[in-house]
């Protein structure tokens, strides 16, 4: 008997959502890198990039960033 809710069910949703995360992900830390100022410090928003799935990117682009 086959689950009606296998991985092959999710799979067109979650493959977006993983593709969209890491992109995020590297956007922001190539952002960060080259950013002066931020609000708080570095290593934590570095941190919370990495760790922090859809919501730390998100996070990051909307409180994070620094006035230049």
């Amino acid at each position: 008997m086959e689950s009606s809710f296998s991985l092959q069910t999710f799979l067109p949703f979650i493959i977006p959502l993983v593709i969209l995360q890491l992109v995020m992900m590297i956007i922001g830390l190539i952002d960060l890198k080259k950013r002066e100022k931020t609000r708080g410090p570095k290593w934590l928003w570095a941190l919370l990039l990495i760790l922090g799935q859809l919501w730390g990117p998100a996070l990051y682009f909307i409180i994070g960033r620094g006035e230049e």
